[in-house]
């Protein structure tokens, strides 16, 4: 050796004792004294980045500490049939890395450096929920200060599995979990903490995705469980994000159309029940809202039974009911007018407690035509024996003709064929009444609930 200065492997010896000198504490101290003549002296680092496969640390049986936060920048999808979530999401990083210190005074000032990420040790944080692979930008460069705090940031979509509960869609709300883990360390090489509080996190958030998209952000929280796999032991931090969906577009698409065919549907009673226009209105109007059903099925939920696929089916059901409960009031106008059939029992107690509810029935009426108990004067519309026989044609003839019991025979039939006939008419009109005044709770009902779940 001339001049004192070593030959071959002792010359890289000795440049790595120069640039890793032992400093306070347990840290190393750069040497960055030209740092201002010529930039940042990649040489400098070189003992740093020969190191990036090991922990930063200077005890190997000390656990270094990562802090981690995140930013919920945009929500891009929630898919209910596979129960998946895509979201975009800023992660940031941040430990101590005991290998690099250096003094800022002697550094041309320089407090903070940025450095490829690389070349140096990363913490493995990743997801637990995550479905897809890391994607990344490749590039990314790492934050290092003068006191050797390492702060991480990078961009990364995340497909995470969600447990989604699609009852109460279009105004459901999910609650999805985000759990960061290490892949590597036990809790004895690494430990876990929060750079930020809560709050923070959801206001950035909140902040960032307001206006963006079909879901809103209500809040986040979190929890710090131990994931024991085997008889390893890995520390975790677990972030419960709640999101909304905006029921707006379903509203607007959905329950407003269906809706108003409804209400078009129970408009359809003040037709007159024996109408021959009734029963192809109502088909024109369920084929219409069959054909509005297959149109707006892209927008529900391809799995599960959500509560407005009941409410449709109810609609559904209700139309159809309304198109039968037509058809057979006209057959029962058509039947009644040609030869009535005799009214049960039981039906004729009804429509009597209906026409007379104060007043009862002494006489159980006979199963037959004969024995009933209601007089024609308790029936709207209903009219006279009198009258009858002065409509009917050949009565007064046969009166004159000399044979008063035929006349008399006959107007009783006659009487009791429009009797009949009215009971039967009476029937129709008391199913109309039920039928519409069951439109009419369905409606409020439906109002009352698509109120509630969306103040809820």
């Amino acid at each position: 050796m001339e001049g004192g200065w070593p030959a071959g492997g002792g010359f890289l010896l000795y440049l790595t004792v120069n640039l890793l000198l032992p400093g306070k504490g347990d840290t190393f101290t750069i040497n960055c004294s030209g740092f201002d003549q010529h930039g940042v002296d990649p040489a400098a680092f070189q003992a740093v980045f020969d190191r990036k496969a090991f922990r930063p640390v200077i005890n190997d049986s000390i656990p270094i500490r990562v802090n981690i936060s995140f930013t919920l920048s945009a929500i891009l999808e929630v898919n209910a049939q596979l129960q998946l979530l895509t979201s975009f999401l800023w992660m940031n990083l941040m430990w101590d890395n005991a290998f690099i210190s250096w003094n800022p005074e002697e550094c041309a000032s320089i407090n903070k450096l940025t450095v490829s990420a690389e070349n140096l040790w990363l913490p493995d944080i990743f997801i637990v929920e995550s479905m897809d692979v890391d994607r990344a930008p490749p590039g990314l460069t790492v934050f290092v200060s003068s006191e050797g705090q390492m702060t991480y940031d990078r961009p990364v979509r995340v497909t995470s599995i969600c447990n989604l509960d699609i009852f109460y869609f279009p105004f459901d709300q999910q609650n999805c979990t985000f759990t960061f883990s290490s892949f590597l360390y036990t809790v004895d090489s690494m430990l876990l903490g929060m750079d930020k509080e809560v709050w923070e996190i959801t206001d950035t958030s909140r902040n960032l995705i307001q206006t963006q998209g079909e879901w809103e952000l209500l809040g986040i929280n979190k929890a710090t469980p131990k994931m024991l796999v085997g008889s390893n032991l890995y520390d975790q931090i677990m972030f419960y994000v709640a999101i909304r969906r905006r029921p707006s577009l379903y509203i607007i698409n959905l329950l407003v159309p269906s809706g108003f065919l409804v209400a078009i549907d129970a408009l359809s009673f003040y037709l007159p029940a024996e109408s021959e226009t009734r029963a192809p209105f109502k088909i024109t109007l369920l084929l219409g809202y069959n054909v509005f059903l297959l149109m707006m099925n892209d927008l529900l939920p391809a799995t599960g039974t959500p509560l407005i696929s009941v409410y449709f089916a109810l609609c559904l059901s209700l139309m159809v009911i309304s198109l039968l409960e037509t058809i057979f009031i006209i057959h029962l106008s058509h039947m009644a007018t040609t030869q009535p059939p005799p009214v049960p029992w039981w039906l004729h107690s009804l429509l009597l407690n209906c026409a007379s509810p104060r007043k009862c029935c002494t006489t159980a009426p006979g199963k037959g035509n004969k024995g009933f108990g209601l007089t024609l004067t308790h029936l709207h519309g209903m009219k006279k024996p009198v009258e009858l026989v002065e409509k009917v044609p050949g009565a007064r003839g046969t009166g004159l003709n000399g044979c008063p019991g035929s006349t008399r025979a006959q107007q009783e039939d006659e009487a009791q064929k429009q009797h009949l006939v009215d009971l039967w008419v009476q029937f129709s009109h008391m199913m109309d009444t039920l039928l519409f005044r069951l439109y009419l709770l369905f409606t409020a009902t439906s109002i009352i609930t698509v109120i509630i779940l969306w103040n809820t």
